[in-house]
């Protein structure tokens, strides 16, 4: 299955995860563009395989847990397992445990407090809650992948496949014989039975419905399915929901439409809140109901942690969340980033000795901090490691990139609906010009917007507008009297209103912080399937087709959004900005650098860089949709540090060809130097010179 995550499939801007989850993402993005799934596998079991501290016991299921204690003080004493194939019983203890199971089987043995189904409305005032309390949880889904055998082949199905024309999916749901596998999530049931203990049943009943849609698909006459033949089928059903732990917060709908900014946030997420009708793919309502935030939200750490147990951590799908909630925090980019969190906070009870509690009370801080140096996922929260020596430096480059200017034009594109460009405003807008077609005198209308929250990118309070004539004409720049100050720095959202008389221009070449966005333009790939809400402002102006392609605009007057100081500004994701040094544009011979100058000697022992790695680029692991590069362009490819000591600059450390966004460079000696240069040698595509971060230790 598509692994889905914060981006919803391009809905979300700059959403991508970061960390270990976005690691994969890019990992497999250039191993894997044709997203195999088994390639896939292979990308994360090495991925494990390379962490020396990690003792991997596969094919190893954990079904007795030891704990004792007062109901609401347990403490988990060891776990054990069976090894299937190698026929070992293995009995592991440790000071805390992370149950990532996903039903919850370690905690459930252990006493751990949870619910299973749906809380009633009035528990936590959720619009989406049922007036009652139930134990409607999501169903589970098979999957199977079809291919073109290149000759005829036949069907003969089982007895047991069931004649789905007897049922509504023909009607009510989208079957077609090209699509992939992962297309037909929709094969769900079981929301109204017990997901684990009935998960044989539920499992004869998807693999009925899978042989009947293949009966239909190859015996109906109705599809150009001849060649066609079943390449995979699934046997364990993929269960979306069961038990969810109860910890010292329990996320709701209201924190997730607010994107409440919990002060413990360690991870965020931006899928939907996505839940599915009780029936599955007998229900006559669409496959699915989504509500969409602004944005993305924050997590809280306390619903990674146990209320009664007090050495287990959770992540994945039985955090502590109600079920409306959990509509969106059940994605597996989404668990992965939690199974980050948790996984550092659990680190952290090791060394100090602590429960996942006190980690809470005393050492919050420290556990957010180390997620941020991680590069993990979480948004708005500023780097302050003390240790960090570049907080001291003066910070200076080459060249910097002090004009916002998308100049050079592909093609035109008629007005015909509104259209917006988003850009940072650092610290002021002094105009706009805009590259349009005139098919005969007529006028422009802008609208300047604020976006609200630093993490959106969606129109909030409209701060100007203005209008201009433009006469009949090809190719003019038209100049546009918008101005703003803001308070500080954030992202300016210029909507163009509707004129089909004009076209505007779409560049081919992207520039970081810039984005493009058409309101009303295209469906989501499974409209016919899902209920989005079009008013949903993230649903309603769309950037989907617009993705590296922003229309053709100036920004009057420079701007310090990619100033090198932001390189050690604090911020690791775009926030109100881009958040990143960015360079004049470097030919194919140039290099460009960023300093870092002392007052004095420094000993450095360790630098850690972060490139550009544009987390606005929806990456995916399977086959969703194919991304035309196998390495992101703004990425550098090849640079040098340089240390300058007694006066005299000498290369420290180099690479090349690399294509990771997180770069950790040892130094085999500490050294004592006064300044430190990046210097930038290429790129893997794109003109600029662009780092996130430089931190030294």
């Amino acid at each position: 299955m598509w692994v889905c995550g914060a981006t919803a499939h391009g809905t979300n801007r700059y959403a991508r995860e970061t960390g270990i989850m976005g690691e994969l993402f890019v990992e497999n993005q250039y191993r894997n563009p044709d997203g195999n799934p088994y390639l896939w596998d292979l990308v994360i079991l090495e991925a494990v395989r390379a962490e020396p501290n990690i003792t991997l016991l596969l094919n190893t299921d954990v079904h007795e847990v030891e704990a004792d204690g007062p109901e609401e003080n347990r403490m988990i004493r060891s776990v054990t397992g069976w090894m299937m194939g190698s026929e070992r019983r293995i009995r592991m203890e440790s000071p805390v445990y992370l149950d990532s199971t996903g039903d919850g089987l370690v905690g459930f043995m252990a006493g751990a407090r949870h619910r299973i189904g749906r809380e009633a409305a009035h528990e936590y005032g959720e619009e989406w809650a049922p007036d009652e309390a139930d134990d409607i949880t999501l169903g589970s889904t098979l999957l199977f992948y079809t291919k073109d055998a290149g000759h005829p082949v036949r069907f003969v199905p089982p007895s047991f496949a069931k004649d789905i024309t007897k049922t509504p999916i023909p009607v009510k749901r989208v079957i077609r014989s090209g699509d992939s596998g992962c297309h037909y999530w929709w094969i769900e049931w079981g929301g109204e039975l017990d997901t684990v203990h009935d998960n044989e049943v539920i499992r004869d009943e998807l693999s009925s419905v899978i042989y009947g849609i293949w009966d239909y698909i190859k015996n109906s006459g109705q599809f150009e399915s001849g060649n066609m033949t079943l390449e995979w089928v699934g046997s364990i059903p993929g269960k979306r929901e069961y038990r969810r732990f109860v910890g010292d917060y329990v996320l709701n709908q209201n924190d997730i439409i607010a994107q409440e900014p919990f002060s413990d946030r360690i991870a965020y997420g931006g899928w939907s809140i996505d839940l599915h009708p009780p029936q599955g793919m007998y229900a006559e309502a669409s496959g699915s109901k989504h509500m969409h935030a602004d944005g993305n939200y924050h997590i809280p750490y306390r619903c990674l942690y146990s209320a009664n147990v007090s050495n287990l951590l959770f992540a994945g799908r039985n955090i502590s969340a109600s079920h409306v909630a959990f509509g969106t925090t059940r994605v597996m980019a989404t668990c992965a980033i939690m199974g980050e969190a948790a996984g550092t906070a659990a680190s952290l009870c090791t060394v100090k000795g602590v429960t996942p509690r006190d980690i809470y009370i005393s050492h919050l801080q420290e556990l957010q901090q180390t997620l941020l140096r991680q590069d993990a996922s979480i948004i708005g929260l500023r780097h302050e490691d003390e240790q960090d020596l570049s907080r001291s430096a003066k910070v200076t480059a080459s060249s910097v990139r002090r004009i916002i200017a998308v100049d050079q034009p592909d093609s035109a594109v008629q007005l015909s609906r509104d259209v917006a460009v988003l850009f940072p405003v650092d610290p002021a807008i002094e105009g706009l010009e805009l590259l349009v077609d005139a098919a005969e005198d007529t006028r422009i209308m802008v609208e300047l917007w604020d976006t609200g929250r630093l993490e959106n990118y969606v129109p909030h309070s409209k701060v100007a507008e203005a209008e201009t004539i433009v006469p009949k004409g090809k190719a003019q720049w038209v100049s546009l009297p918008l101005a703003w100050t803001p308070d500080l720095p954030q992202n300016a959202f210029v909507i163009i209103r509707e004129n089909p008389s004009v076209s505007l221009y779409r560049s081919a070449e992207p520039l970081t912080g810039v984005l493009a966005f058409e309101k009303g333009a295209i469906p989501n790939a499974s409209v016919e399937l899902e209920d989005h809400d079009e008013n949903q402002l993230v649903v309603a102006w769309s950037m989907k087709v617009l993705i590296r392609q922003p229309f053709c605009f100036k920004v009057k007057g420079t701007t310090e959004a990619y100033a090198p100081e932001k390189a050690v500004g604090g911020y690791k994701r775009p926030f109100g900005g881009p958040n990143m040094w960015a360079s004049k544009p470097i030919g194919p011979e140039q290099e460009a650098w960023l300093q870092l100058t002392w007052e004095q000697d420094i000993a450095m022992k360790e630098i850690l860089l972060t490139w550009n790695d544009d987390v606005n680029e929806d990456l995916i692991n399977l086959h969703h949709h194919r991304t035309s590069f196998e390495i992101i362009p703004e990425l550098v490819k090849s640079y040098r540090i340089e240390a300058r000591v007694q006066g005299q600059w000498s290369t420290v450390a180099s690479a090349v060809d690399n294509r990771r966004r997180s770069n950790r460079i040892q130094l085999k000696d500490a050294i004592l130097a006064d300044a430190l240069r990046v210097v930038i040698e290429e790129t893997n595509g794109t003109s600029y010179a662009e780092l996130v971060e430089i931190r030294v230790y």
